[in-house]
């Protein structure tokens, strides 16, 4: 079968099998052996004959195309909607980790602000001429000027994207 099949699809392509032969880079006498059934090319010089032939290496080994085309595209069709859903879980799983990850800068910045009003900047009383403790200070400070400009943004960003991020996870 895989004799006739390169055989008429080469004749249908208007090729001898010298011209067969060439694109192939093989001598003529094994494109007559394959045709007649005396050898078989091998997995790979399948794959070239189908490119050279322009055609599908099932066709080359005689199943029915049609039948085969049908069975593809269902199976493209089961494939394709099985990654959709796939790539649909994994937007809910990320949504819902961005919506954690959200909670929990916003628990950790009131839990500071919580931390650093009952601490009531200690640092003020500290006694600076010691160098250790006067660096330690200064750094202290510089983490609570920073973390009381900042938070409010960090603040209402979080609250805004729990927010958006709850209404997408409800959506979906």
């Amino acid at each position: 079968m895989l004799g006739e099949n390169i055989k008429s699809i080469r004749k249908s392509k208007g090729l001898t099998q010298n011209d067969l032969a060439i694109q192939l880079n093989v001598v003529r006498q094994t494109i007559s052996k394959w045709e007649n059934g005396l050898s078989v090319p091998d997995s790979d010089m399948l794959i070239d004959l189908s490119k050279v032939l322009d055609t599908s290496v099932s066709a080359l080994l005689g199943e029915n195309i049609i039948t085969t085309k049908e069975y593809d595209i269902n199976d493209i069709a089961n494939r394709l909607e099985a990654i959709n859903l796939k790539l649909a879980q994994r937007e809910i799983r990320k949504k819902k980790i961005l919506h954690k990850i959200f909670i929990a800068f916003l628990v950790v910045i009131v839990a500071t602000f919580v931390i650093l009003i009952k601490l009531n900047s200690p640092y003020l009383y500290w006694d600076y001429t010691n160098p250790e403790i006067a660096v330690v200070g200064t750094i202290f400070h510089g983490f609570e000027r920073l973390f009381v400009r900042i938070a409010p943004i960090i603040l209402m960003v979080s609250i805004i994207e729990i927010i958006k991020r709850r209404i997408d996870i409800k959506r979906a």
